[in-house]
């Protein structure tokens, strides 16, 4: 385990880690959503136990790695606790929860962790959330970037992998398919009435606002909707964490192909 910039990032943030078995010469980047103050969407598994998404997606990245790594990949991991992404300024925090400048601080901060760290592919590991009968399983890919049809392809692979895992399981988990980045997850506005218009982990710069966009191909997955007490109950058991773990690391792999090596070539856009 090392760090990729311990000046720049959190302590036990952005953290890199060697293959296990073998070496394919190739990085994935892997980020669990929310962290630290900030807690993400909140549900309810089927006994009533309340459930914080950011608990949630540590553990599912963590597998993922543990995985990836035994396939040849070096991995970097946005997070390995309960923290921050970004070393936070006061201006960043107000109380116990981030201001909206800590949000784009903290989600910035992991698009330059996946850039700093060399990645070659990225994948976000969020939850969904929603009214109660809101279900299944979605990602979603940026489609403004240069490279636009790897990030689509990626996105296929991983609502394919992820939704069939979890369905061989018996759980029966919709698919609400791949969709535009634009319409997913919460959108921190450059000024008022001025949205950005993508996932800031995915989309491009937006100069004065967002200068330092991911630089490789990526997809974000929000697997189940933990406001669901039946998808929630999935999300908080290590089996469906494990299962959705393993569905990623299978589609990054297929990614690149079984026994394939293919260094990033893009390019800022």
């Amino acid at each position: 385990m090392t760090p990729v910039d311990a000046a720049y990032f959190e302590p036990s943030a952005c953290m890199a880690y060697a293959p296990t078995h073998g070496n394919r010469h190739l990085t994935a980047f892997l980020d669990a959503g929310h962290g630290g103050l900030d807690p993400g969407s909140v549900g309810r598994t089927e006994r009533g136990k309340t459930i914080y998404e950011a608990d949630l997606t540590l553990p599912v990245e963590l597998d993922a790695m543990a995985l990836l790594r035994a396939k040849g990949f070096r991995v970097v991991v946005s997070r390995t606790r309960d923290t921050s992404v970004a070393r936070l300024t006061k201006a960043d925090v107000d109380g116990n929860v981030l201001t909206a400048a800590g949000v784009h601080a903290d989600v910035a901060a992991r698009a330059q962790c996946a850039n700093r760290g060399h990645a070659d592919v990225l994948v976000g590991i969020y939850f969904d959330a929603g009214a109660p009968n809101n279900a299944g399983s979605v990602t979603g890919y940026d489609a403004v970037r240069s490279f636009a049809a790897k990030n689509l392809r990626l996105a296929r692979l991983v609502q394919r992998d992820v939704l069939t895992a979890m369905n061989r399981r018996g759980w029966g988990i919709p698919d609400e398919g791949v969709q535009l980045d634009g319409g997913l997850g919460s959108a921190v506005n450059a000024a008022a009435g001025d949205a950005y218009g993508h996932l800031m982990l995915l989309g491009p710069a937006k100069p004065g606002w967002f200068d330092t966009p991911s630089m490789m191909p990526g997809a974000l997955i929000e697997p189940l909707f933990i406001t669901d007490p039946f998808e929630g109950s999935i999300a908080d058991s290590r089996l469906g964490q494990h299962v959705i773990a393993g569905g990623i690391a299978q589609a990054v792999e297929q990614f690149f192909g079984a026994g394939g090596t293919h260094r990033r070539t893009a390019t800022r856009a």
